[in-house]
């Protein structure tokens, strides 16, 4: 039997879609192509959610406990992300630059939604630092998202002036003239 020109074009289109879909080369190629389509931070000008409670227990990924409580009165990003997200894997880079140039100056609580022992050898392997933790109670209400990556920034008077979500370019301009005017308040 000879194949016609359709069949092997309609053969190669479903073995591409395979190969997107269940490979680690596919999933390596979703993060390219959000990195690619990666948006800029959007401050939230119009109706700023304040930040009514802070009472949110964590742990760090040495097993210490931390309170999200300590954090009031200063600026602070969080982050919800996964390592098997294609998103939050293309925006991690432009966090940890952000984070080695602000995370002296402001907090940065990253919340990973996934097994520790993956999330610590994605962290190892890729030779990320910035601080991973994981809820022990439920986040507070104003920063409830079902979607991965979600990010937000809250100021010091606890107001959420960003709230992102999917792949953003982290280490921009419009970023750092925020986060240093948020800290400067």
């Amino acid at each position: 039997m000879r194949l016609t020109k359709k069949q092997i074009s309609n053969a190669l289109f479903i073995v591409s879609i395979c190969i997107l879909l269940f490979t680690p080369l596919g999933f390596k190629i979703k993060v390219q192509v959000s990195r690619l389509f990666a948006s800029s931070v959007t401050e939230a000008k119009e109706e700023q959610v304040l930040l009514k409670s802070y009472s949110w227990k964590l742990v760090d990924l040495n097993g210490f406990d931390f309170n999200f409580e300590t954090l009031r009165e200063k600026v602070v990003l969080v982050n919800f992300w996964a390592t098997w997200c294609p998103p939050c894997v293309a925006e991690i880079p432009s966090m940890q630059k952000l984070y080695k140039d602000y995370g002296d100056k402001m907090e940065f609580v990253f919340v990973a939604k996934e097994d520790y022992k993956k999330v610590n050898q994605f962290l190892k392997k890729e030779n990320y630092n910035f601080p991973v933790y994981y809820s022990k109670t439920e986040e507070p209400k104003a920063l409830n998202s079902k979607l991965l990556p979600t990010t937000y920034i809250i100021d010091k008077k606890g107001k959420i002036r960003v709230v992102e979500t999917g792949a953003i370019n982290w280490n921009s301009k419009s970023t750092r003239e925020l986060l240093s005017r948020l800290i400067n308040e």
